[in-house]
C-alpha cells in the first residue's frame, strides 16, 4: 500500500486559501447608519431645540462649533435655505450658504454650494451630519507649476540631460 506524501501548505497558499473560503460567504450585510446612537428615523423626529421635560434635541447632538452657532440663533438666510429644503421636492437646490450646518433635514437631498466659481453638486449623505456646508465645496485649487519661465534664475532654468 502505497502512503500518501505529506505536504504542507506555504504561508502564502494558506493565506489564498482563506480568502476564497471568506469571499465564498454571503454578501456583508450593511450596518444602519446612527449618528450618536440614534437612527436617522430618531434623529428626523426629534425636536431642534430642547422642549420642556425632553433633553434630546439635534442642537444637543451636534459638536461643540455647531451647537455654539446654532445657539447664537440661525441667521435669517440660514432659515430661508432650511425652509426652502423641506418645502422643496427632490430636485437640486442652488445655494451661496457654505456656513450652514449639515442638520438630519437635509440628509437625502442633493445641493449645489457654491464655491466662488460655480455650484459644486453635493448628495448630502447621514455621515456628513454636524459639517458644514462649505466643507463639501472646495475653494482652492492646487497650483500646477510648468517649466521655468521669463524671469528665473540661471540656476532654475538648468535642465539636467539625462
Amino acid at each position: 500500500m502505497a502512503r500518501k506524501k505529506k505536504s504542507f501548505m506555504t504561508p502564502k497558499a494558506s493565506r489564498r486559501k482563506a480568502r476564497k473560503r471568506l469571499s465564498t460567504t454571503s454578501a456583508r450585510v450593511k450596518k444602519e447608519f446612527t449618528y450618536r446612537g440614534y437612527s436617522m428615523e430618531e434623529l428626523r423626529g426629534m425636536p431642534m431645540w430642547p422642549e420642556d421635560g425632553h433633553d434630546e434635541s439635534i442642537v444637543g447632538l451636534m459638536p461643540s462649533r455647531v451647537r455654539r452657532s446654532l445657539g447664537r440663533g440661525m441667521s435669517l438666510e440660514n432659515e430661508h435655505f432650511l425652509d426652502r429644503v423641506t418645502r422643496s421636492s427632490n430636485k437640486t437646490i442652488r445655494t451661496h450658504r457654505r456656513d450652514m450646518p449639515i442638520l438630519p433635514q437635509l440628509v437625502g437631498r442633493n445641493i449645489a454650494i457654491h464655491n466662488g466659481q460655480h455650484f459644486v453638486e453635493v448628495e448630502i449623505k447621514p455621515e456628513m451630519i454636524g459639517h458644514y456646508l462649505g466643507e463639501f465645496a472646495v475653494t482652492r485649487r492646487g497650483v500646477t507649476h510648468s517649466g521655468p519661465g521669463v524671469g528665473a534664475t540661471r540656476s532654475s532654468k538648468h535642465v539636467p540631460l539625462k
